[in-house]
């Protein structure tokens, strides 16, 4: 990787001032410190560590930057679902598709020879040249299993969550209300939508439910995969 880094800043140094780009040394700091950080950064992670790497330049300049080594090939600008702009490295012939975890918005890079074999396969069986793609694959990373709590409300599963009501909370008639709707306990629950607040939709067995947060504040459930696991 080092050497790797080595190659990318001379050849960032041949083509910056090849291009006559202005105030070469300060974007030749951007570009190093880029290179040694080996997450997805916004600009304003990008700006605070250039600052704990004691130089000061402003947010405008730094994603100026940003963008000439996108277009140079340096870098490249990811927008996952969290709306958040991202710039990751860019090291040619070299291709990776993503893992985001949405209970803590971690990225992981995957890279799968197979995968890439079959979506080729795919293209040509349509009669389709691909050019490029990529792939983002959104879920819960292996830690935030590991960590969650194992029996929690519905109101805290996310969208896309499968998991399976093991209890229900409150009186009888909050109980009542729910067997009325056709819930019971043991059913396993699919999260349609969660917006973190007014009503979730939720499907058991093929059936579509519409509920309150404060009714699914009562309903107690364990992630199927959590479960399996143990």
């Amino acid at each position: 990787m080092v050497q790797l880094h080595r190659q990318e800043k001379e050849q960032f140094k041949k083509l910056f001032k090849q291009e006559a780009v202005d105030h070469f040394d300060d974007r030749l700091k951007v570009l190093e410190i880029f290179l040694n950080s080996e997450h997805h950064v916004t600009v304003g992670e990008l700006v605070s560590l250039i600052e704990q790497n004691g130089h000061t330049l402003s947010p405008d300049f730094v994603l100026e930057t940003l963008k000439l080594m996108c277009r140079f090939g340096f870098a490249q600008k990811n927008r996952f679902e969290d709306g958040h702009i991202r710039y990751e490295h860019m090291h040619l012939g070299q291709h990776h598709d993503h893992m985001i975890c949405t209970r803590c918005n971690a990225i992981l890079e995957f890279q799968n020879e197979e995968l890439e074999i079959l979506q080729l396969k795919i293209a040509s069986e349509f009669g389709f040249h691909s050019l490029q793609h990529k792939m983002e694959l959104y879920g819960i990373c292996a830690r935030c299993m590991k960590d969650h709590a194992r029996l929690m409300s519905l109101t805290l599963a996310k969208q896309g969550e499968r998991v399976k009501v093991t209890e229900f909370t409150g009186g009888s008639e909050s109980r009542m209300r729910l067997l009325s709707m056709g819930l019971r306990i043991g059913d396993e629950v699919q999260v349609i939508t969660n917006l973190g607040k007014g009503q979730m939709a939720i499907a058991v067995d093929f059936k579509r439910f519409v509920i309150g947060r404060g009714l699914a504040q009562k309903i107690m459930v364990l992630p199927i995969q959590e479960e399996k696991a143990c």
